[in-house]
């Protein structure tokens, strides 16, 4: 792969992020609304980030922080079903998104580190 622009993962991730984006632009919770769009944005911020670096082991060090930031924003995404700032439908699709882009990330990660060894 040549660029983390062709992975997948970070395609998915970075969708997840602008959906989320768009979805909160009218939530008036400032501080749970900052959170919410700062944890989807670090999933793909990190896989790129991570990429860039040029070992596979510190791309799979980078690849448990995107998977640690997918299971923040899960959370969080609970809450906001909960509370009413996504309905049921909204939170699930992301919710159903996110754990599918955390397997991508593990399988990936998985394979950064068969190779390093």
């Amino acid at each position: 792969m040549d660029a983390f622009e062709n992975l997948e993962v970070w395609k998915r991730s970075s969708i997840l992020a602008i959906n989320i984006y768009h979805s909160l632009q009218d939530c008036r919770d400032y501080g749970l609304k900052d959170q919410v769009i700062r944890s989807a944005v670090s999933i793909s911020s990190n896989i790129a980030e991570g990429f860039e670096r040029n070992s596979n082991r510190q791309f799979a060090q980078y690849l448990q922080i995107a998977k640690g930031s997918c299971g923040e924003l899960r959370s969080q995404l609970y809450i906001c079903r909960q509370i009413g700032i996504f309905t049921e439908n909204q939170a699930n699709r992301f919710l159903t998104e996110a754990a599918e882009i955390s397997k991508m990330i593990y399988g990936l990660s998985k394979h950064c580190r068969t190779k390093e060894s």
